[in-house]
């Protein structure tokens, strides 16, 4: 009856780490394989519980974090995340009063908020950006001059 039991631990685990794909459950399947085991060399049913909790816990905080590193797929920056602290221009006076304000990130414009209510960048101010909320990049002094040229242009 206790192989019954491991072989649908195993099965269950298994199929539970591929329905969830979060390396979670798979360890539990190593557990109960090593207790399956346990009960075909005839250690009782105590030794079969202790060695699945302990196999099932060192696959668990051993092996994850080397499986988290080499098996997930690397996450890539988006053009959202790698905009933050970035140096951008700003082509419209940014107002957050008046609801207007643009700015120019690798060619692309975006609309553009200051970040601290009252703040007012003029067209032609470099400024930073803090964070993206939607398709709206929220700015903050950076404390670079506008370029020659660019103040030139204005």
């Amino acid at each position: 009856m206790a192989a019954i039991i491991w072989i649908a631990l195993i099965v269950i685990f298994a199929v539970l780490e591929i329905v969830t794909v979060g390396l979670t459950s798979i360890w539990f399947a190593g557990g109960a394989l090593a207790a399956l085991l346990a009960y075909a060399a005839g250690l009782n049913e105590l030794w079969q519980l202790i060695i699945f909790v302990a196999v099932s816990l060192i696959l668990l905080f051993f092996t994850r974090p080397w499986a988290m590193k080499y098996l997930k797929p690397r996450l890539v920056k988006t053009n959202y995340e790698d905009a933050i602290d970035k140096d951008v221009c700003v082509t419209e006076t940014i107002d957050n009063m008046k609801r207007t304000g643009t700015a120019v990130l690798k060619g692309q414009e975006w609309t553009a908020r200051a970040y601290e209510d009252g703040r007012i960048f003029e067209e032609g101010t470099i400024v930073k950006v803090k964070e993206i909320r939607g398709v709206t990049m929220y700015v903050v002094e950076s404390g670079m001059m506008p370029k020659k040229e660019d103040s030139e242009e204005m």
